[in-house]
């Protein structure tokens, strides 16, 4: 019953032409939602590299090569999906190594 409250009197601000939000400091929040971002994907990064390079060390010469023995190992990407080409590409760019 809150909840419906809450959202016809925002409706009604809305409708008498009122901003809803905090605008003041978007900029801001949306560089320092980017900046744990990409630092969430460095740590993860630096997590999976070494096995990475281990898989490389044990002859696995291609991206895709690389992407199924991380599968195989039962290793999951950073939200939790299976290793394809593209996200073994995206993170040995992220890291600044060649692939």
């Amino acid at each position: 019953m809150i909840a419906d409250r809450t959202r016809a009197a925002l409706a009604a601000k809305k409708a008498q032409g009122a901003t809803l939000g905090n605008r003041t400091n978007l900029n801001d929040a949306k560089a320092k939602g980017a900046a744990a971002n990409a630092a969430g994907a460095d740590a993860f990064a630096a997590n999976v590299l070494p096995v990475i390079r281990q898989i490389q060390a044990s002859g696995a010469k291609t991206i895709r090569a690389i992407a199924e023995a991380l599968n195989t190992r039962g290793i999951r990407t950073a939200r939790g999906g299976a290793w394809y080409d593209s996200t073994v590409r995206n993170l040995l760019a992220r890291a600044h190594l060649p692939a």
